[in-house]
């Protein structure tokens, strides 16, 4: 692969601005080189300088890499120095020494490269500078750790030299240049009455059990005196008394809580169940540290790399020497020079491994840098056997139901009517999963990091293959079963009402698969997605995230799968099964939640907006909430329509339908697409696009458009006469499925280069403990 493609593969999408472009200077160069080619056209080599060409690669007197051979600085054609900038930062300017005629291109490919280097040098110092803030704040959040860990575990343990930075054991790592709260200076532990059976940095016994351990003599008194004879001594304990556990209203209790009360913190309980909350989120907080360390890194190297293969090409193209001196330039700046991100990276390894990891250190890199899901070779083998079983089941479906002519009479007619809800409920899900397999299948194929953006695990999310798998598995049981109802039908003189029980098995082998407590079929997923779905029925009293809403969209275009689990419900408790569907439109309490039913996602939606705007003080959402409350009025205003039909409900209902389609087609393409931008570089699309051909986002508006008027009818139940029985709503709720497909990939996109929804970039995890001191200094 070539650099070009590598480096803008490797990019981390948060800092794409940052990155050098590598794209323009290498157009620079190409005008150099044309420029060259018209005044001087090439001589065509000779056998003597092919021999020597030959001798010089297959000798190893060609050197690959480095500057070695770019020749002496003397012999340098560009000279680089600093100058002043505000902020006493230093930035670069190059001299272009040689003749500047014929050299204009020249001067202003080291203009670009002098405004690239410096924007480079000046966003890795401020996100270096960033970190080593985020240090401070870690190394007071594992000193109030350490303190609670010898409360909760050993109240009787004392000790008093101070835990400053005894988070990071500075006094075991070694030493670097980093002039930061890392290098604090480390407490002399020789002194310290301490039994040598406990570890006061874990907070537990090493060699005891509980039952010993808690009887072990302590004298407080004695090193409380001890203390008052040295004033820099001081108990560590002491640092419990000037923190509180942030609540961060992540559930319904907290929630609650926090609503009845003014304060966002709680005072410290000292229960180990607290103890074991708050290591959990430091330890995410640790990880999510890391992450960002490890890209600081990869960013500092895909830089340099870049900058020394631009100037490899330009010497190739312009003959003239200027790597040597450019890039001891790029060595001795902040850029080539700083050590901090390194030594932060063997510390923060360090610390985890021996606090979060019990210091098994293959334990912990596991979890620091967790290794890439493989593909299996079966997956591939098995989805092609579903998919094809699948098939095979279909056509034997449409034969039988050709051969019993079931279309053309009455009574298959009603047949169908009554079996068809049973067996559509299926068909949607295995629609959006499908879609949702190739969305998958393309997200990747763009490089676009759905698994960070949802919040995977690493390691656990579904592939495109595997999502492909469960949707065919999930199509070929359906299948089947919908063969074996019509078969019985037909000998229903034999199986007699046994016949009924075909879809409800069905649906409890469904529910017995997603709820299965043993590791068996993706749990890992399958619990994400149950977390999701409870979520998003108390949406209220949770914390929104990305994969909640997004989710509670994906159920706004399952409407009709819902109002087929109610049709389950009338057909097996409210109706004779042989009486079907009509008995249960007969019903005035099946045709009220028929409706109802169809509001409860945008219920779920409208509640994610409130406490999003609550939280986040976001315009945004407040506009967001009353769009799904509008849809949700519209419902009602049909409801009432079809209960009492009148002139003037019928108005109504055109008004809030007509209403409420455009806000939600305007809300699709313009903020959540991020597209129709006037003052965009790309006419009426956006700065930012993944896809190369144009036309693809103008055909994906129109179809929205269109797909949304179609979405009008399969909620508010406009009836058309050409068509007979569920064709009609299975259509169109088929028609919704595929636009919500569609709606993802664009979504995601824009959520991808823009962070819309402001959930991106690195992991934002709340720490655990507030200082009183940090809040009364905030508040003078």
């Amino acid at each position: 692969m070539k650099f070009g493609k590598e480096f803008k593969r490797e990019m981390v999408p948060e800092w794409i601005e940052a990155y050098v472009d590598y794209t323009g200077l290498k157009q620079i160069l190409q005008e150099i080189r044309r420029f060259k080619e018209s005044k001087q056209p090439p001589t065509p080599a000779t056998s003597l300088d092919q021999r020597l060409a030959l001798y010089r690669n297959f000798s190893g007197l060609n050197l690959q890499g480095g500057v070695q051979n770019t020749g002496d600085i003397e012999n340098q054609v560009i000279a680089v120095n600093t100058v002043p900038h505000e902020n006493y930062r230093k930035f670069y300017k190059t001299k272009f020494l040689a003749s500047p005629e014929g050299a204009e291109n020249e001067i202003i490919f080291f203009d670009k490269l002098d405004h690239e280097f410096n924007k480079v040098n000046t966003f890795y110092k401020d996100k270096v500078d960033e970190v080593m803030r985020e240090v401070t704040l870690l190394n007071k959040q594992m000193d109030a750790l350490i303190a609670l860990r010898i409360k909760v575990m050993d109240p009787g343990f004392n000790a008093f030299p101070s835990l400053q930075s005894l988070s990071l054991d500075i006094n075991n790592s070694t030493p670097s240049r980093i002039t930061s709260p890392l290098r604090m200076t480390v407490i002399d532990t020789d002194d310290m009455p301490v039994s040598p059976s406990f570890d006061p940095t874990y907070g537990r016994q090493v060699s005891m059990t509980n039952a010993s351990y808690s009887k072990l003599p302590v004298n407080r008194n004695s090193l409380r005196e001890n203390r008052d004879t040295d004033s820099q001594k001081t108990d560590p304990l002491e640092i419990l008394d000037h923190v509180k556990i942030v609540n961060t209203f992540e559930s319904p209790i907290s929630t609650i809580r926090g609503v009845l009360s003014e304060s966002k913190e709680n005072d410290l309980s000292y229960k180990k169940e607290e103890l074991k909350k708050v290591e959990h989120r430091l330890k995410l907080i640790f990880i999510e540290f890391y992450q960002k360390l490890r890209h600081l890194k990869h960013f500092s190297y895909m830089n340099l790399s870049a900058f020394s293969k631009i100037l490899k090409k330009y010497e190739k193209i312009t003959s003239r020497k200027a790597a040597r001196s450019y890039l001891k330039m790029v060595d001795n700046s902040y850029l080539g020079s700083s050590e901090e991100v390194t030594s932060l990276l063997d510390r923060v390894e360090t610390t985890f491994i021996k606090h979060f990891s019990q210091s098994n250190r293959r334990e912990g890199m596991k979890i620091l840098r967790p290794k890439h899901k493989r593909e299996k070779h079966r997956i591939t083998f098995m989805s092609g056997f579903f998919s094809g079983c699948s098939i095979a089941l279909l056509v034997a479906v449409i034969l039988l139901r050709d051969d019993r002519k079931l279309i053309d009479k009455d009574e298959g007619t009603s047949y169908l009517d009554k079996i068809v809800p049973l067996y559509s409920f299926y068909a949607y899900i295995v629609l959006h999963m499908l879609l949702y397999a190739a969305n998958i299948y393309f997200w990747r194929n763009y490089k676009i990091n759905y698994a960070f953006i949802f919040g995977f695990k690493q390691g656990t999310e579904l592939s495109y293959r595997e999502v492909f798998l469960l949707s065919n598995g999930l199509a070929m049981l359906v299948l089947a079963a919908l063969l074996m109802h019509l078969h019985m039908n037909s000998r229903a003189e034999v199986y007699g009402t046994h016949i009924e029980y075909v879809p409800l098995g069905l649906i409890m082998v469904l529910l017995f698969i997603t709820f299965c407590p043993f590791n068996i079929i993706y749990r890992s997923s399958r619990s994400f997605l149950i977390r999701c779905v409870f979520r998003c029925i108390c949406a209220p009293l949770y914390k929104v995230t990305l994969p909640d809403f997004f989710l509670a969209d994906q159920l706004t275009s399952q409407v009709e799968a819902i109002r087929s689990l109610e049709y389950y419900i009338c057909y097996y408790t409210w109706i004779k099964p042989s009486h079907g569907h009509n008995t249960c439109q007969s019903h005035n309490v099946y045709n009220i939640f028929y409706f109802i039913l169809a509001i409860i996602p945008y219920w779920f939606r409208f509640f994610q907006c409130v406490r999003r705007l609550f939280e986040e003080k976001d315009q945004a959402q407040a506009y967001n909430g009353l769009r799904y409350f509008l849809t949700i009025l519209a419902v009602v205003i049909k409801t009432a329509y079809v209960l009492r039909k009148s002139l003037t409900w019928e108005v109504l209902v055109i008004l809030s339908s007509l209403i409420t389609t455009l806000f939600n087609t305007y809300w699709d393409i313009v903020v959540d697409w991020g597209l129709l931008r006037r003052k965009s570089k790309n006419k009426f699309l956006r700065d930012k696009l993944i896809l190369h051909h144009k036309s693809v986002y103008f055909t994906a508006m129109v179809l929205d458009v269109l797909l949304r008027f179609a979405w009008l009818q399969l909620v508010l139940r406009f009836n058309v006469h050409s068509l007979r029985g569920s064709t009609v709503s299975s259509i169109f709720a088929c028609l919704e499925v595929i636009r919500r497909g569609m709606w993802n990939f664009f979504r995601l996109e824009n959520e991808h280069l823009n962070n819309v929804g402001k959930y991106r970039a690195f992991k934002s995890v709340p720490l655990p403990f507030a200082y009183h001191e940090e809040d009364d200094h905030k508040e003078e």
